[in-house]
């Protein structure tokens, strides 16, 4: 007989973080002395406006005027950035908070103020020729650091505009910001009714993962309910998004509209398109398989979409409290060395993480480096689940990425989306392996479910994201594209992406509303499975020889985003610009649903 299910941990045993390493309070005095220091930081930067283009300076002076122009805009950068990511966090811990809000906006308005008058600093080495660059940085060796910085800089000289118009757009910024504001705020302050309960987004999306069906059920209508009655709003915010983002990419000649995320990674959007395809065509063997199978282990002919990452066995999962995550993680990181486990460690001996589920704060969960002279912070709900686990593996993954490259200084510490989930999914597939190694055979079978459904969430589902999105904005520049039409699209690509094996239940076609890539980094959904097939790959070259991958490995992490995806990955004999390199990816979570089969 099955036993009854309980709330598996207390998700109260999770901790709160503490901002004050950064400021005390939004009346902190530092906040206006701080900002004081980075207006004169940028005055001092100003008075070298006009003098990279100067005249036929020589190339050692060049440099140095090169150096010291970008030594100043990394140190205006740092304050800055260390006064927004303070504004961001205090934020999304209380999205109810109407004066965290407005401190925000403010916060925001005032770095747009103080930065835009930099905006001469890229256009200025954009008029600079290619071998006056080279001649400089060979004449001042001191220069030379900034050489991957400028590269990226360089890269968007197609796509610049007059110093005027790159000033507005500036200024611009903050008052564009105000639909993801709208968007997160809508969110926040949603509340999901399931059966008696009240429920935040976060709470509901977790109830997904219940092992009784009605729970189930209940939460997936009850989200039905609370998201249709917001999706007018959400539909204008997204088209409202999109149409901004359109009248942008015109004037600065991007053809398509995920062109302009592509060359901020560094990638071309042939290669992207191909793992695209390559993920499609590869559904029939991965999600529309998987899921036929997962429905006929549950008994059923076809599953319901709230079944989706439902528990294969109806008896309580494993729980997990606060210090019992925290012990797997970190003996997973020690896998790849004392380093890693150590750097993770860090984020619980300090009070780095935020973990505790609460009202107000926002879902999802995120790792923000703040600049590379302080210190990462991590977010997260926990609900003591599995996944919770998985998910403190994965933002604790970026944490320490992020501690290794700040020796790159901020500029360069930056990785492009396409290594950027590179350390997150790495240490998320660690952490599994170690789950389903240490786990009762009776387990296993579960266990390998969850991770199948994780891979195609972030592969299968991240991509049907993708295809979603660029049909969206395809259509948007046509016209404002109304609310059932978004449905529409959206129904379409996730049933394709599923299979026929899953019903997409009626209100399941309000869903796209509550992704907030889609308002907040449009055209970043892709990243995610990106990273995942890179790491497959990865993951593949360490079974061959682990003590040898850690150095290269601990290497290509510190190298921030000095580095290529193409050039950090070929000491692991990684050629992503191979069609083949995808297929290790697929066929290594192929290989999972074949032992899922097995042990079915």
């Amino acid at each position: 007989m099955n036993a009854p299910f309980k709330t598996p941990a207390d998700p109260l045993d999770a901790p709160l973080w503490d901002l004050t390493d950064l400021y005390a309070s939004r009346e902190d005095a530092r906040i206006e002395a701080d900002l004081a220091r980075t207006r004169a930081l940028v005055d001092q930067l100003n008075s070298l406006q006009g003098q990279l283009v100067a005249g036929r300076a020589e190339p050692a002076m060049l440099g140095q005027r090169l150096d010291r122009a970008v030594t100043l805009y990394e140190q205006a950068s740092d304050i800055l950035g260390g006064l927004g990511a303070y504004a961001f966090m205090a934020a999304s811990t209380n999205r109810n908070d109407a004066g965290a809000q407005g401190f925000e906006a403010t916060v925001r308005e005032k770095i747009t103020g103080i930065a835009t008058p930099t905006v001469w600093v890229t256009l200025e080495i954009n008029q600079l020729e290619e071998s006056g660059i080279e001649a400089a940085l060979a004449a001042h060796p001191a220069a030379a650091r900034w050489r991957p910085w400028l590269r990226r800089v360089r890269a968007m000289k197609p796509h610049e505009l007059s110093q005027e118009l790159e000033t507005f757009l500036s200024e611009r910024g903050p008052i564009s910001a105000q639909w993801p504001r709208l968007f997160d705020e809508t969110l926040a302050a949603m509340k999901v009714r399931a059966g008696k309960d009240e429920l935040t987004l976060a709470e509901a999306l977790n109830r997904l993962s219940d092992p009784r069906a009605a729970r189930r059920k209940g939460a997936a209508e009850g989200l039905n309910a609370a998201l249709a009655a917001r999706t007018s709003t959400m539909a204008l915010v997204l088209n409202t998004v999109a149409a901004d983002k359109a009248l942008e990419d015109k004037w600065r000649g991007f053809r398509r509209p995920a062109d302009g995320r592509h060359l901020s990674n560094e990638v071309d959007g042939e290669s992207v398109d191909a793992m695209a395809e390559a993920v499609a065509a590869a559904c029939p063997r991965l999600s529309h398989r998987y899921y036929a199978l997962k429905a006929r282990a549950m008994g059923k002919a076809r599953l319901d979409q709230w079944d989706r990452n439902a528990p294969i066995e109806t008896t309580a999962p494993r729980g997990y409290d606060w210090a019992a995550g925290k012990d797997l993680v970190l003996e997973s990181f020690a896998d790849l060395g004392p380093e890693f486990a150590d750097r993770a460690r860090g984020f619980f001996d300090r009070p780095w993480i935020d973990g505790k589920a609460r009202p107000g704060k926002q879902s999802g969960a995120y790792a923000h480096p703040v600049t590379s002279d302080r210190h990462p912070y991590v977010f997260l709900n926990w609900m003591g689940e599995r996944r919770d686990v998985l998910t403190l593996a994965h933002e604790l993954g970026h944490g320490v990425h992020q501690t290794l490259a700040a020796g790159q200084g901020s500029l360069l510490a930056d990785t492009p989306l396409t290594l950027a989930e590179t350390a997150s999914i790495f240490a998320e597939g660690l952490t599994f392996d170690r789950l389903l190694a240490t786990a009762p055979k009776a387990e296993q079978r579960g266990l390998l479910a969850g991770r199948i459904e994780d891979g195609l969430n972030t592969v299968v589902r991240q991509i049907a994201f993708h295809r979603f999105e660029t049909r969206f904005h395809d259509e948007r520049a046509k016209g404002e594209v109304a609310v059932e039409r978004i449905g529409e699209i959206w129904l379409e690509e996730m049933g394709a992406s599923l299979g026929p094996a899953i019903t997409l239940n009626p209100g399941y076609e309000h869903w796209w509303s509550y992704v907030s890539h889609f308002v907040h980094s449009p055209f970043y959904v892709y990243a995610y499975a990106f990273g995942d097939l890179l790491v497959a790959a990865l993951m593949e070259t360490r079974a061959k020889d682990p003590a040898g991958f850690t150095p290269l490995y601990r290497e290509l992490l510190a190298g921030g985003g000095s580095k290529g995806y193409v050039e950090a990955l070929a000491p692991f004999g990684l050629n992503p610009r191979d069609p083949a390199f995808w297929t290790i990816g697929t066929k290594r979570l192929e290989g999972l649903i074949d032992r899922f089969e097995a042990l079915a």
